[in-house]
């Protein structure tokens, strides 16, 4: 309630009448309490998918320290391992690879972004940093996720270990998200910066994961497999932390130890789509005019293990648990939520009002249309495996309070030059659609947050948001749609309560792509 309390000052811009004070003040602590449980269950995912944990589960040395066991093969060691990384949770990752394995790693060098080693010093988290006299090298870059001169210097120190290895090494290599701006290394003659500007163009213009990392991997020398080529002969078991719907490595930190799929063709329909192909720069014509249907060289990367060791359904997993643990009916609605942020934010919105009318019956139940207008809206945004129906039934049953939960990463198309990232974005959308909808006697809150803990070039893992949103931004002077517009949801955030709906968890260490919970709880 003192925290609830504190808020209410910034919210009090006209006189109320003494109920409907006491009604507000009631409102915000329900609030202010809801979005305390969403914080616990967001930290509880996030903790699920810690680097080091997930590395022990999936390595292990043999009782004489002379094989190293990977799921169900054995590799045998003799001075013979090497270690290389990129990616958020790869410092973590690293930390923990290089405590089971001590004598036997020989070298390492990982690109991990850049701050990552201070900011974990800050927290304490010691378990995420190398000990002193560390066989392992650290590159920092990539700041804001951006690929930069310091990523390309870790990148081409990656590739100088990997062409040193004979047949008779073994290359761990530890991949997690955010790994594909950290291994730059363009085909020459393109450049960082042309590489960068094409990228950022085809994100602005929405292009999905998949398309930019078709792009990135015709241009490299890395990905899209080059990595495995580079260490050939060496044996390679890359142990891979997802941050991409449905898990495809070929996908993730565009895929630098799966051969590509793709020809110059898939990337100049990639480039029509989105009418960049006039504009291309002469070094990019060049390097995908000689390009083949494999720019890599083998059609097989026979020599790589790879293996998924977590992702975001142990996230949404561990956060049921919590949830459940708190009293909540939980269910998992998709670890695949993906699409148009404007789209997802609809459907967010509408699930709230469609699941109000089965939480309390005596109130006026969804119109056939709105139900059938839900179903659309998931049709739309393809959602894998949607739990809608046993969401929408377990709610109808009427046994206590509700929290939905997803994971993914919605696509936001830019067109404004502000502050922001997509799970705010999210939470600013949601919370905007939930005006539109008549909630009743039912408290809504909804969160947004990315596990990484840095939601686009911000501070902030993301948000969360009410029903109440529209009216307290009113009392502030701050126009929804305005921001909106300038995709500057950060800003909005950072000026509502002072910030008091922002999430902030500082870097964490993993990454496996954003959480979102709705909580529905009668009053």
């Amino acid at each position: 309630m003192a925290a609830a309390l504190q808020v209410l000052p910034r919210l009090a811009r006209a006189p109320l009448h003494p109920l409907l004070w006491r009604g507000s003040v009631a409102r915000l602590a329900s609030s202010m309490a809801l979005a305390e449980q969403a914080r616990q269950l967001f930290e509880s995912a996030v903790g699920a998918v810690l680097p080091g944990p997930m590395l022990h589960r999936a390595l292990s040395l043999d009782p004489g320290g002379r094989q190293l066991k990977v799921r169900d093969r054995n590799f045998q060691l003799r001075q013979n391992l090497y270690l290389v990384g990129f990616g958020k949770a790869v410092l973590g990752m690293a930390a923990a690879a290089e405590e089971l394995l001590g004598q036997h790693l020989v070298q390492g060098v990982i690109s991990v972004p850049k701050g990552i080693r201070a900011a974990m010093e800050r927290a304490g988290k010691q378990e995420m940093l190398l000990k002193p006299h560390s066989r392992v090298q650290v590159f920092e870059g990539a700041e804001d996720n951006l690929p930069d001169r310091d990523a390309l210097r870790a990148a081409l120190a990656i590739q100088q270990l990997a062409e040193g290895l004979t047949a008779d090494d073994l290359l761990l290599v530890l991949i997690s998200g955010g790994g594909s701006a950290l291994l730059p290394a363009p085909i020459p003659p393109v450049t960082l910066e042309e590489k960068q500007t094409l990228t950022r163009l085809l994100a602005a213009r929405g292009a999905t994961i998949q398309e930019l990392n078709t792009i990135r991997k015709a241009l490299s020398q890395l990905k899209g497999g080059g990595l495995a080529q580079a260490a050939y002969p060496a044996q390679v078991v890359s142990l891979i932390l997802s941050d991409v719907v449905g898990d495809p490595v070929e996908v993730i930190a565009s895929g630098p130890t799966v051969a590509s799929s793709h020809n110059v063709q898939d990337c100049l329909h990639i480039l029509n789509r989105y009418g960049l192909r006039a504009a291309l720069p002469r070094s990019v014509k060049t390097v995908l005019s000689r390009a083949d249907s494999d720019p890599h060289g083998p059609h097989t990367c026979g020599h790589v293990l790879n293996v998924i060791i977590g992702s975001n359904v142990l996230a949404l997993a561990e956060a049921q648990r919590q949830a459940e643990a708190l009293g909540y009916q939980a269910v998992v609605l998709s670890a695949a939520m993906q699409g148009d942020v404007k789209s997802m934010a609809q459907f967010y919105g509408l699930l709230a009002h469609v699941a109000r009318t089965r939480l309390t019956p005596s109130m006026a139940g969804a119109s056939v249309e709105e139900d059938a207008q839900l179903h659309e809206l998931a049709a739309e945004l393809q959602i894998p495996d949607l739990q809608l129906e046993e969401a929408l039934e377990t709610m109808a049953q009427g046994r206590g309070p509700v929290c939905l939960l997803a994971g993914g990463e919605p696509i936001v198309q830019l067109q404004g030059s502000g502050r922001g990232g997509r799970n705010q974005e999210l939470a600013l959308r949601v919370g905007a659609e939930l005006r539109r909808w008549p909630l009743g006697p039912i408290d809504v809150l909804f969160l947004s947050g990315g596990t990484d803990g840095q939601d686009g070039p911000t501070e902030a893992a993301g948000a969360w948001v009410t029903p109440e949103l529209a009216s307290q931004a009113a009392a502030e002077g701050l126009d929804i749609a305005t921001f909106l517009a300038h995709n500057d949801s950060h800003t909005f955030f950072c000026r509502l309560q002072g910030g008091a709906h922002l999430l902030h968890t500082g870097m964490t260490g993993t990454n496996v792509m954003d959480t979102h919970l709705l909580f529905l709880r009668p009053r």
